[in-house]
Order: C-alpha cells, then sequence, then structure tokens
C-alpha cells in the first residue's frame, strides 16, 4: 500500500467521553460540558462529510446513563431537545440524513416527537447518514434481535436450523448500514461501554485522551490515518490480503472478493 494513501471508513463510530471531566478542569457544571459536545458534534459531522464518510454512529445517551444524578439527565434531555431544534433544518440542507436507534419510547413525549420530526426532514439525505444512539445498550439491541428471531419461528415463518448470523443482523437496530469499519473513544478510557456490542466484532478500536469538547477535524484525521496504517485481515492471514489486494489492484478478481482495505494486524 502507498503510505500516502488514507483510506476512508466507509462507517465510524463514536464514544464521546469526556464532557463532563472537561468542565469540571474549568470549574463549570457538568451540563455546560455537554453543551460544548454539541459544539463537536457539529465539527464531526462537517469533517466526516468532508472526508467522504458514508456513515456516522454517535453515542449519545446509553441504557445505563439514567442511573446518573436526575439534575444531570433532566439537562441532557432538554440539550436534546434544543440542540434537534436548532439543527434540524442545516443538517437536511446539507444532505444529512439523521435517524436514531435505541429505546426512545423512554424520552419525554415532546423529545419523542421531536425525534421522529426530524427523522422525517431529513430522511431524504444522501451525503452522509448519521445515527444517535440513545437510550441504547449493545445488549439491549441482541435481546431485541433474538426476541424478533424467536417470534418468527414461533409464527412458523422461520425454521429453527435455518437461523444464522444473518438471521440475526437483519433484526438488530442498525440492520441498513454496514458495520463500523472504525471505532473511536475519546477521553481516555479503553472499553467500549455496552456500545454495538454485535456490530464492532472486527472494527478497529482508536483511543484518544482527547475530551469530547476538544475533539475536531484534527483528530479526527489523526483517527483516520491510524486507521490507515492497519491491515485488516477478517481471520485471514497478512499475505492472502496482500495477495488479494495485488490481484485486485490487476482487475483478476472480482470486486465481491476484493480485500478490505488495508487498514491493526488484528486476527
Amino acid at each position: 500500500m502507498n503510505k500516502k494513501e488514507t483510506v476512508i471508513p466507509q462507517h465510524i463510530a463514536i464514544v464521546m467521553d469526556g464532557n463532563g471531566r472537561w468542565a469540571k478542569k474549568r470549574f463549570l457544571p457538568r451540563t455546560y460540558g455537554h453543551k460544548r459536545g454539541v459544539d463537536s458534534v457539529r465539527r464531526t459531522i462537517r469533517a466526516c462529510d468532508k472526508q467522504g464518510v458514508k456513515y456516522l454512529t454517535l453515542f449519545a445517551f446509553s441504557s445505563e446513563n439514567w442511573q446518573r444524578p436526575e439534575e444531570e439527565v433532566s439537562a441532557l434531555m432538554s440539550l436534546f431537545m434544543s440542540a434537534l431544534e436548532s439543527e434540524a433544518k442545516s443538517l437536511a440542507a446539507n444532505g444529512i440524513k439523521l435517524s436514531f436507534i435505541g429505546d426512545t419510547q423512554a424520552f419525554p413525549e415532546k423529545l419523542q416527537q421531536k425525534i421522529r420530526q426530524v427523522e422525517r426532514l431529513t430522511r431524504e439525505g444522501t451525503a452522509l447518514s448519521m445515527r444517535i444512539a440513545a437510550n441504547y445498550g449493545g445488549r439491549w439491541d441482541i435481546v431485541n434481535a433474538c426476541r424478533h428471531v424467536a417470534q418468527q419461528v414461533s409464527e412458523g415463518g422461520l425454521a429453527v436450523e435455518d437461523i444464522s448470523e444473518d438471521t440475526l443482523r437483519a433484526s438488530l437496530s442498525t440492520q441498513d448500514v454496514v458495520d463500523p469499519d472504525l471505532f473511536i473513544r475519546t477521553g481516555g478510557e479503553k472499553r467500549i461501554s455496552n456500545f454495538l456490542l454485535w456490530q464492532l466484532a472486527y472494527a478497529e478500536f482508536y483511543f484518544t485522551d482527547t475530551l469530547w469538547p476538544d475533539f475536531d477535524e484534527k483528530q479526527l484525521e489523526l483517527a483516520i490515518q491510524a486507521y490507515s496504517r492497519r491491515q485488516r485481515r477478517f481471520g485471514k492471514t497478512g499475505e492472502q490480503i496482500e495477495q488479494q489486494s495485488q490481484e485486485s489492484s490487476a482487475g483478476k478478481i472480482p470486486s465481491s472478493r476484493k480485500a478490505p482495505p488495508t487498514g491493526t494486524k488484528s486476527a
């Protein structure tokens, strides 16, 4: 691979961590950090669109976040509402399709209505497809998929022996998008925190100490550069991937068999 070549991931998933610590370092309320985090979301959307990323999934509120102080949860609900109100038209004008994954029925009714309204407003967007994971958990997603498959079996529409990975994947909340190529977590923590457990099976992981409110286009470029240096093997050997890459470049194999973008030398 040419060292100067940059491989752009199709799908980037981000755990936006560090808002509270960013505010605490400045002797400000945690809620102020969340407000500044919205600015980083804005910058990241623009940067991903500019880089040619097709899908962006942001972890905004986990199913475990309800355990946080009531005041902070209430402030986050208000922030969701105001951010959707202020950004909806801009997203639509720039071709950004916005949708939500997670159990949004747990949110206040006014927020649910705003979510549905923004999804309708932006559904024709073709520049970048963005998903907000809100009241989302990876285990919740898998359990819901299992329930759906079990229902198909109980109704006679699916035989047990016909259940496959594809069957389950088709029932996940991300069924209509490719799995993430690159997972980014800001804030210095090195865990996925129940985010996209099934979908991240072969994603490349990138952790940065940068707190989310400080994450910008330069930070995104650093993550993409790191991704570009990795070789994605999907269980094959490095030699197989190199050979497939050479054959692909020479046009000897069909596109459906081409090796995935070079990008850690993982198993």
